[in-house]
């Protein structure tokens, strides 16, 4: 298969066109330009349509609408401009639309900085947006995985008719790696069943809406919502398990900060001390099963984030607390090192 040397940014768009993304709306903003600015050259040429809508309130609506007509929607952003996309989102999840937003994180909160960050965990998991709904949020560690995550993103929007995210952040937005493409099917799923794009009295009327006045009703769509949520939890979730086997201390963190944990896991099984990782690819669903299999012999668990310490009560829930976690981070746009992680892993070790 054919590799090709792309930055982050770049790969994210490429691995998007590719998989069929039809309209993409968006706006400028560190540490995602890019994206946006590699869009804007393709996707006339891919037979699609760009915008550069004028706000970030705007672009998201407007993926509301493309995604009603049933084509393959995109949006990206960096963290302040996410938290402005944040009401569409909601309608997107309220209307069952598939649709798929970017965020290449930066540091916070308000304007923050242009510096990698994970600080974005809480809002992509847990609060982006009102009322009761979830989105599928997916970690790269990598720009491959950047490429693979996208594909999946919008073939799982499809399949649960919801939005998805990719959460990347400055880091990996800005580095270059190679990458291939996969083979990529964009019609796999059937919308005419709802898609709102024209009937021509041969089909009763599709309405796209999240609006309900009565308020059985509105229940009754948030709890068949929520079935279809109990269902991802237990079919969607992944990660990456390494050298946890045996290891005393199980290192947890995802994305970019997943690559500094790994280099210093293997810093502390050179010098003796059995840690291992276990990386989260999906965020939301959290992988439970994993980590509980990750953890079976740990003594104690470490989360290590760009943060301070978002992840941690996820960890914490899902081994019901059986083990202690405790908690390295650094924020702000600051990166954590190898050598500061092994510091933690060894001051851990020193008192097992």
């Amino acid at each position: 298969m054919e590799r090709n040397l792309m930055k982050g940014n770049e790969a994210l768009a490429e691995a998007a066109i590719r998989a069929g993304c039809k309209c993409f709306f968006g706006y400028p903003i560190t540490p995602q330009t890019e994206l946006a600015a590699y869009m804007a050259k393709r996707m006339n040429k891919a037979g699609g349509v760009f915008l550069q809508a004028e706000s970030e309130i705007a672009a998201i609506n407007m993926v509301l609408g493309a995604a009603s007509t049933g084509v393959r929607a995109m949006t990206s952003s960096s963290s302040p401009g996410v938290s402005l996309k944040s009401e569409g989102v909601s309608y997107i999840a309220g209307s069952d639309l598939p649709a798929v937003i970017i965020n290449v994180q930066r540091g916070g909160p308000g304007l923050g900085g242009i510096q990698p960050s994970q600080a974005d965990y809480w809002q992509a998991t847990k609060a982006l947006g009102h009322g009761d709904f979830q989105l599928l949020v997916y970690a790269p560690a990598s720009v491959q995985e950047m490429v693979d995550f996208v594909v999946k993103a919008f073939d799982r929007a499809d399949k649960y008719r919801m939005p998805a995210m990719i959460l990347a952040d400055g880091l990996l937005g800005q580095m270059m790696e190679p990458v291939s493409f996969p083979e990529i099917n964009p019609d796999a799923y059937d919308k005419s069943g709802w898609a709102a794009n024209g009937h021509k009295n041969q089909r009763e009327h599709h309405i796209i809406n999240s609006l309900y006045l009565k308020p059985d009703e509105l229940q009754q769509s948030i709890v068949d919502r929520f079935k279809r949520y109990d269902i991802i939890k237990e079919t969607e979730t992944d990660a990456e398990l390494y050298l946890t086997e045996d290891c005393d201390i199980l290192l947890c963190a995802f994305g970019a900060t997943a690559r500094v944990v790994k280099s210093a896991v293997n810093d502390a099984r050179a010098q003796g001390i059995k840690a291992g990782l276990f990386r989260p690819k999906t965020l939301w669903p959290f992988p439970v099963k994993e980590i509980n299999e990750a953890a079976k012999n740990a003594k104690t668990l470490l989360s290590v984030e760009m943060s301070m310490g978002q992840m941690v009560d996820d960890i914490k829930l899902a081994i019901n607390c059986s083990k202690p976690v405790e908690f390295f981070g650094r924020t702000g746009g600051v990166i954590p090192t190898p050598a500061e992680v092994l510091e933690e892993i060894k001051r851990i070790g020193g008192a097992l």
